[in-house]
């Protein structure tokens, strides 16, 4: 006779929390001056000054402005690292200082990392190049074969903060930073880690990269005034515009977080992730993977399409995304769709790629925390007029339960639902 093992229920998914944000955009340095210029409807894109660009078919985006990177970092660590490094590490440093956590030796092994990048360190590879090209193998650094890896972000902000958890990198395209979220909050659910460093980074602000996207007709080549360049949902658009930027959050399990007295931002409620498999850089044009994605959400948050009050939208101010992502909410949320505000706030910071699906994130979670939804700018003839788009100016609405959509080339989906706290 054959004993049969006993059967063990697995225990239960812990819950998830927020305590910490920090960023560096295009609109502000940190989190707090991002979060006020896009209330007051600040436009971050304009003619790029860092990089040899009267040649290229494009010469506008969004660059990261007066960011000083000694304020969070040594002198060694900036010259051994990318500036999309720098940027990363500040947002971190700022998020860690927000959620006031101090990794000790008995807290170390419970601290993960993941945090994504889409285009790696773009700007030190270049640099080194030139270097060999013009002085030789004597002109590459010793560090910069660990230094171009697409994990030096991650690598470095978890030497930093002495994280010694679980620490990786992961790119999903545009959907980088939301996938490195969505990871990162299942490392806590199936209490791998107990408070996880996540988010995205990138600036691809470089003469290739911007060349490659604009020949792959991504970006607009419109020859408006800068600050109308981008404009989600509105008929006129004619593609997106690429900006650098980094976001990062601090997610922790709930009960680690009431422990130490932490203050609560919001509570990650569910994530859901899904693939096209349709087209290498266009949706598919009924958005049904995404549509998934958005119920895998509301099913794992236990919620309901009726439940949500804000959707920010991936909004890329190109052609097919911004139509399809109107039909996937369409469908997912019927009859109500038009009456729940959805804006893109890459109307403002232009596509930070790695960056975006962190920021817009912390973007929802803080519509939930004020009560105020940012606006959609340049949304002048919207394609679907019977949507609220949040046209121009932000609108104080109650929310307690937001959703944010990230999707990148590849067809990569992800979904983040977050709400209001409550033990």
């Amino acid at each position: 006779m054959t004993m049969s093992s006993p059967q063990h229920a697995p225990p239960p998914l812990r819950r998830v929390v927020v305590t910490g944000m920090g960023a560096v955009t295009p609109i502000g340095n940190t989190w707090s001056q991002t979060w006020a210029n896009m209330l007051r409807g600040v436009i971050g894109i304009a003619p790029l000054t860092r990089i040899k660009c009267d040649d290229l078919p494009v010469r506008i985006g969004g660059e990261i402005k007066d960011f000083d990177p000694e304020q969070y970092m040594s002198r060694k660590v900036i010259r051994r690292t990318d500036c999309s490094v720098h940027i990363a590490i500040a947002a971190a440093v700022m998020a860690m200082e927000d959620a006031k956590l101090e990794i000790d030796d008995d807290l170390a092994e419970r601290v993960g990392v993941v945090l994504g990048s889409g285009g790696g360190p773009v700007h030190l590879t270049a640099a080194a190049r030139t270097k060999l090209d013009t002085v030789g193998p004597r002109g590459i650094s010793a560090f910069c074969f660990s230094g171009s890896s697409v994990d030096s972000a991650a690598s470095e902000i978890a030497l930093l903060a002495g994280a010694q958890g679980n620490s990786y990198c992961v790119s999903t395209a545009c959907a980088t930073g939301a996938t490195a979220i969505a990871e990162a909050s299942r490392m806590i659910q199936l209490g791998e880690a107990d408070v996880v460093i996540a988010g995205g980074t990138d600036d691809t602000m470089t003469r290739l990269e911007i060349t490659s996207a604009a020949i792959s007709r991504a970006l607009s080549r419109s020859d408006r005034d800068p600050t109308q360049v981008c404009r989600p949902f509105d008929k006129d658009r004619d593609g997106f515009v690429m900006s650098a930027g980094a976001g990062v959050v601090i997610l922790e399990s709930a009960e680690h977080a009431i422990a130490r007295q932490a203050t609560i931002i919001g509570e990650l409620a569910g994530t859901g992730s899904t693939t096209d498999a349709y087209h290498i850089t266009a949706p598919h044009p009924e958005g049904l993977a995404a549509q998934r994605a958005m119920r895998m959400a509301l099913d794992r948050a236990g919620a309901t399409p009726d439940d949500v009050d804000y959707i920010n939208a991936h909004g890329t101010s190109t052609k097919l995304n911004d139509t399809v992502e109107v039909l996937a909410i369409r469908s997912v949320f019927g009859d109500r769709a038009p009456a729940i505000p959805i804006s893109s706030i890459k109307s403002m910071t232009g596509h930070m790629l790695g960056g975006a699906g962190a920021v817009e994130l912390m973007t929802t979670l803080e519509t939930i925390r004020s009560g105020v939804v940012p606006p959609t700018i340049n949304c002048d003839d919207p394609e679907d007029p019977e949507m609220n788009f949040v046209p121009h100016r932000p609108q104080e609405h109650k929310v307690k339960v937001a959703m944010s959509n990230s999707f990148g080339f590849g067809g990569h989906n992800v979904v983040l639902l977050v709400r209001e706290w409550c033990q």
